[in-house]
Parts: C-alpha cells; structure tokens; sequence
C-alpha cells in the first residue's frame, strides 16, 4: 500500500514546527475565565498526517499533556483526525472539511457532555491559518438554539 499526498496533506503540513500557545476558556457561567501558556510541537507522519504533541497548564494548576492527528481521507473526501489528552479517558475523532478561502479548517467531532450528566454531545474545532507563523483553535458547542457557542480559543504562534 502506498498512498501519494494530496493538496489536503500539504495544507496541513504548513503547521509542522514549533509552537507556542496562548488559551482563553471559559470555565462556566458566572465563573472566570481561564487563561494560560503552553507549547506545541507538531511532526510530519510520512507527509500524510501531521502529529501534534502539546503542554500547557490546567486549570487546576497541573500541567496536561495532548496528542492530535490530523489527516486527509481521500476516499471519503474529508480530513480525519484524533485528539488524546492526559486530563481524560475520551478519544475524539474528528472529520471535517476546508473552506473555499483555504484558510478555515471545521472539525467535528463528538463526546462527553460538559453538562456531567454522562450523555454525549457535539463539538466543532475550528482551526483558522492567519499567517504562516499564527493560527488560532477555536472549540464551540451548540447552545439551547442550536447556533455555535465558543468556550475555547487558542491562539499558536511559531516559535522564532
């Protein structure tokens, strides 16, 4: 088996380096936001997948570990991918699709409700390239109406 890359695989490439990250959550309704640090570091897989391996603080003040791939399916015409994370025991599994700019990559994916009540929930991850040295994630979930609500925004800067 052998499987050539694709335009997909090469658009995720550009975010192969060293990054570092600046997190603004949103912990609940009348609870203040957490904000914090952390790093990135993302490696190619072949030229197919990329792999990222990031840190950074919890609220809690210990620090959590995360492992996302991402990758392009050609067959089902849509980028794949999962994220792990050290703070629990879900494995997100992403698919998604890239905006006409080129620019908007939606991820979406499914798991636990933040409601604690054990039942499952939808989730978007929104990955925005602004430049070539800066991209943001932004993680929503659908509110009562349905539309999108933003709890999370991650800004990445490549590391000089």
């Amino acid at each position: 088996m052998h499987a050539e890359p694709q335009k997909e695989h090469a658009w995720l490439q550009q975010f192969v380096g060293e990054w570092i990250s600046e997190m603004d959550c949103s912990m609940g309704p009348d609870k203040p936001r957490h904000k914090s640090q952390g790093t990135e570091s993302v490696h190619s897989l072949g030229g197919l997948w990329t792999i990222g391996e990031g840190t950074g603080e919890m609220p809690d003040g210990n620090q959590g570990f995360t492992q996302i791939t991402l990758g392009f399916d050609p067959a089902r015409g849509r980028f794949v991918g999962t994220f792990a994370g050290s703070m629990m025991t879900h494995l997100w599994i992403y698919e998604g699709t890239l905006d006409e700019s080129g620019n908007v990559l939606t991820l979406d994916t499914e798991g636990p409700s933040m409601a604690g009540d054990g039942t499952m929930a939808k989730y978007r991850d929104v990955v925005t390239r602004v430049s070539a040295d800066h991209r943001i994630l932004t993680s929503s979930m659908p509110g009562p109406d349905g539309t999108w609500i933003d709890f999370m925004t991650a800004h990445y800067r490549r590391k000089a």
